[in-house]
């Protein structure tokens, strides 16, 4: 009897680490799925947002990265939709977007993340329209050609998980950056 008890809290302590290391495996699986796909939407999304903004580009594609109501409340979205962006008037060929992201844990069952990030755009390839490079030149001097610059900033990000993907549901703006 004796050796029966003992053989079983043998078989029984092995269980129990072998299903600790299988339930902390599985976590590390999920943190590092959700913490990759965060990171996926926070990149893609950002970069899309700035093509937007720069490019006039179509903004439908947003959707897949942030959610409705953010985009209707979207400051810089807002005004180049009232044809008042200030990249309206340049021909931007392209864009070195660069993102940034603060180490953030999400638990596999979470369904909100926050995390903060640092966007900016080092370099803006691009110049002004050909009808529009003497009135600018005129007005704000010899570098009017070229585009403003992108303010750089650190932001807080709310994702919410929505149908099993991440959208961003809120940045708010921690501080402006010095380029």
């Amino acid at each position: 009897m004796k050796h029966l008890r003992r053989t079983v809290w043998y078989l029984a302590s092995r269980l129990l680490v072998v299903c600790l290391v299988l339930g902390m495996m599985v976590v590390a699986f999920y943190y590092a799925m959700n913490a990759t796909n965060i990171y996926i939407v926070l990149k893609d999304g950002m970069a899309r947002r700035a093509q937007v903004v720069m490019l006039q580009e179509d903004e439908k594609e947003l959707t897949k990265y942030f959610q409705q109501s953010f985009l209707e409340r979207d400051s810089a979205l807002t005004v180049t939709k009232q044809g008042q962006s200030p990249y309206k008037d340049y021909d931007i060929r392209g864009i070195d977007h660069r993102l940034s992201m603060d180490f953030t844990w999400v638990w596999p069952w979470d369904e909100t993340a926050r995390v903060d990030i640092t966007e900016s755009i080092p370099s803006i390839d691009g110049r002004i329209k050909g009808s529009k490079a003497e009135e600018a030149v005129a007005q704000r001097g010899a570098n009017a050609v070229y585009p403003p610059s992108w303010q750089s900033a650190k932001y807080r990000a709310v994702l919410a998980k929505e149908n099993g993907q991440w959208r961003i549901k809120s940045l708010t703006l921690i501080e402006n950056l010095e380029d």
